[in-house]
């Protein structure tokens, strides 16, 4: 069989077959043979058949075409080993001298190769930088390809992304008709596909299944190296078979997505053009695309496991935590109940109502851990309403003067008149305030202790400032740093740990932050800055919660509840 070999220009290593009886148009236009030269003219020579040798003229191209370094004026009667340029590309004239490799690749009698095979490359770790001799124009496809792809492995974490990701890469630099992806999820499972695509319908759908040699995936998988195979409809064995004949695939590359001794799967494309074939660079460039794919889905997994942990681990703290604060809190149950029971004993009802008081503040413990616990794990968008805080403070304040009064503690408050209304969430905001209000409180010693709330309005930022402000004992600059970590109490046993997590966390809803002042020995103050605009309020898809990785550092200090 007559054919034409590229030898020079962006197509080097392609090889057209000339049929017998049919004129075959070198160019750019689509029924031209297929060549990526754009220095050639849209229909710059054809090649016409003539008593079974071949006749070459020119169409008047832009740049001419020459044969042995002549230029064609007229028909020119071609011979083999005549060289034929057109633009950059030098083609060999000749016939198919080379011997058939169909036994190159056996692996038992049964189990032959369903192709002819043209040649393979060993995938490993090096496959991941393609080696090419010189500047070519060849070589700058291979680095684009090589960080476009480089480029996606960095910018996506979701395999079903990726993978799509690196097919549509595939198609765009590889003249392939159909293609897909195999991946084995279980190390003993079977491979099954994950993308499967065909130049005409983009998404391909299982009404329009793929057929491959079998024995081909079997082998790449096996032995971990790519195979590029061709001619494929001239093969003896294809006469019966619809997987090729019925589907005309004529050129064919499978390569193993591997890392290191894994294999995760193979990628697998052919063509279905006539007179095409894959080249030995396109192989080599498949292959280092099967080792990045497999070098990014390794990352992936490590990834997931390292998540798996750290999620592992941040619940074991949580139920540690959990548990030590329960526990504290059961054990002052129990003690108030032993202290009822010897009450009822003693038919002494002075000692059954203390047992009872120590059995209620633990009561009372216990649901505040538990509402802290629902505040901190419910991700919710608040309920806003443009509202005037001053009735908010002034409830929060009459809430609290008891237990205020109960410890002979001053609760001093200064509201600025004409407060503008803000964006509120009231149930929110209101057990924020009270949060913080408790915290102050339990700050101070009784008898000299103050707590002023004040409000103000600050006229640059258009913000709303609410602020606690308590003469207790102030806290240290290194617990002042963990002081929005979930389950960090100062209160010792008094405390859950949730409190100001809680209200950092309502803040934050609401577009706002909280910011602390604070020193040994000269009290605490918390502010917290609330926006006037619903604009500046984030919205759910912004707000996370703390399954989703809530900022642990703080942007303001102050005592935890």
């Amino acid at each position: 069989m007559l054919i034409l070999t590229v030898i020079q220009g962006p197509d080097k290593g392609r090889r057209f077959e000339l049929p017998d009886d049919e004129p075959q148009l070198v160019g750019r236009s689509s029924e031209a043979l297929p060549l990526q030269d754009q220095t050639i003219s849209r229909r710059h020579a054809e090649l016409t058949p003539d008593s079974g040798k071949w006749v070459l003229n020119d169409l008047k191209s832009a740049n001419g075409t020459f044969v042995n370094g002549h230029r064609v004026t007229r028909p020119r009667l071609l011979q083999p080993g005549d060289q034929i340029r057109c633009g950059q590309t030098l083609f060999v004239f000749g016939r198919d001298l080379r011997p058939a490799r169909r036994d190159a690749l056996r692996v038992s009698p049964r189990e032959e190769l369903e192709v002819s095979v043209e040649s393979t490359a060993i995938s490993n770790d090096e496959s991941v930088i393609m080696a090419v001799p010189e500047p070519t124009e060849g070589a700058v496809l291979q680095l684009k390809v090589v960080y476009e792809l480089t480029q996606l492995i960095g910018s996506t974490a979701e395999r079903e992304r990726l993978l799509e990701g690196v097919m549509d890469l595939i198609f765009d630099y590889f003249q392939a008709d159909r293609g897909f992806i195999l991946l084995q999820d279980d190390p003993d499972g079977k491979y099954e596909p994950v993308v499967l695509r065909h130049r005409n319908r983009q998404k391909d759908s299982k009404t329009h299944p793929i057929h491959v040699s079998r024995t081909i995936v079997q082998h790449v998988i096996r032995k971990g190296e790519g195979v590029l195979s061709s001619n494929a409809m001239t093969d003896q064995r294809f006469r019966d078979g619809d997987s090729v004949l019925g589907l005309g695939i004529h050129s064919a590359m499978c390569v193993p997505i591997k890392f290191k001794d894994r294999i995760f799967g193979v990628i697998h494309i052919d063509s279905q053009i006539a007179n095409y074939t894959f080249t030995d660079d396109q192989l080599r460039l498949l292959i280092a695309i099967g080792v990045h794919t497999g070098l990014a889905l390794a990352n992936a997994e490590l990834y997931a496991d390292r998540l798996n942990q750290e999620r592992l681990a941040a619940v074991g703290q949580t139920v540690a935590s959990l548990s030590h604060s329960i526990k504290n809190i059961l054990q002052g149950m129990r003690g108030g109940a032993d202290v009822v029971e010897l009450g009822f004993k003693k038919n002494n009802m002075k000692v059954v109502q203390g047992g009872w008081q120590i059995v209620s503040r633990n009561l009372e413990r216990i649901y505040e851990l538990t509402m802290n616990m629902l505040a901190y794990s419910k991700q919710r968008q608040p309920e806003l309403e443009m509202t005037n805080l001053q009735p908010l403070l002034e409830d929060v304040v009459s809430l609290m003067q008891s237990q205020f009064d109960g410890k002979k503690v001053a609760l001093i408050t200064d509201f600025t008149s004409d407060m503008p209304p803000a964006p509120i969430d009231m149930g929110g905001m209101h057990q924020a305030l009270l949060n913080l209000m408790g915290n102050a409180l339990d700050a101070v010693e009784p008898e000299k202790g103050a707590v002023t709330l004040s409000c103000d309005y600050d006229d640059r930022t258009q913000q709303v400032l609410v602020s606690v402000t308590d003469n207790g004992t102030g806290i240290e600059a290194d617990r002042v740093k963990r002081l929005f970590q979930p389950f960090n109490s100062t209160k010792g046993l008094k405390g859950t740990g949730l409190g100001l997590v809680v209200t950092k966390k309502i803040v934050e809803e609401h577009g706002g932050a909280i910011g602390v002042e604070s020193a040994p020995g000269k009290g605490t103050t918390f502010t917290i800055r609330l926006p006037c605009s619903v604009e500046s309020i984030p919205s759910l898809a912004d707000t996370q919660g703390p399954a989703g990785g809530h900022d642990s550092t703080p942007r303001s200090e102050g005592e935890t509840s």
